[in-house]
């Protein structure tokens, strides 16, 4: 696979609690030279990221992060000022603990109203994998097919547990045809990156791409 293919899914992410400026403007300018599919990055620093790319690359942030469980108001207040502020795309992260209880009809709703507040913009829904079953990934599968949204994400990263591949391949035998993959957390080298985009990912978040790219520059 070529190199650039894998750069062009790649969510180039820095959401570390620290982030600074200075270091997000670095993921961006990495994001354009690179030619990556996007910069995701927290939101407060989503209107400053719009202003310094204009068109030339897109900004995606996340919301209800890294828990889920803040309220769907919250939530669909989160995505509406991300969008406000020029984001192209919003992660959001489900309530888990309405997985854990089976409130599959909340969880819908709440998808739908985030969907609603992003005015077209790209949703990609993270569901956390390495806290609940393969029922319950599965179950979710359904409920993210069926709620409008673009894509179903493996994990947030600060979980303790990211993307495996047996995790992207059940994703890929049970969303719907419309719903897009992106596998998140851990994606640590070039192999990983080809292995989780053969089975059915069309984005990776990570930070560690990009970076090895550069390493290999020098």
């Amino acid at each position: 696979m070529e190199l650039r293919d894998i750069l062009s899914k790649v969510d180039h992410t820095l959401l570390a609690q620290d982030a600074t400026w200075e270091e997000i403007k670095g993921v961006c300018d990495d994001g354009i030279k690179y030619k990556t599919a996007s910069v995701c990055i927290p939101a407060s620093y989503v209107k400053q990221a719009r202003e310094y790319v204009g068109d030339r690359l897109a900004v995606c942030t996340v919301i209800g992060f890294p828990n889920g469980y803040s309220t769907t108001a919250v939530k669909a207040f989160e995505a509406a000022d991300a969008v406000k502020n020029g984001a192209d795309e919003i992660d959001m992260v489900i309530n888990i603990g309405w997985a854990k209880d089976g409130r599959w009809d909340d969880l819908l709703a709440e998808i739908r109203a985030v969907r609603a507040a992003c005015e077209g913009k790209v949703l990609k829904v993270i569901i956390e994998t390495c806290l609940l079953t393969d029922r319950e990934k599965i179950r979710l599968c359904e409920i993210v097919s069926a709620s409008g949204a673009d894509y179903i994400k493996t994990s947030t990263g600060f979980a303790g547990g990211g993307a495996t591949r047996e995790d992207v391949a059940l994703f890929a035998a049970h969303v719907a045809p419309h719903v897009k993959i992106k596998a998140a957390g851990g994606i640590a080298s070039l192999k990983d990156a080809e292995d989780f985009i053969n089975l059915g990912a069309s984005r990776l978040g990570t930070s560690r791409i990009v970076k090895i790219v550069k390493a290999g520059e020098k």
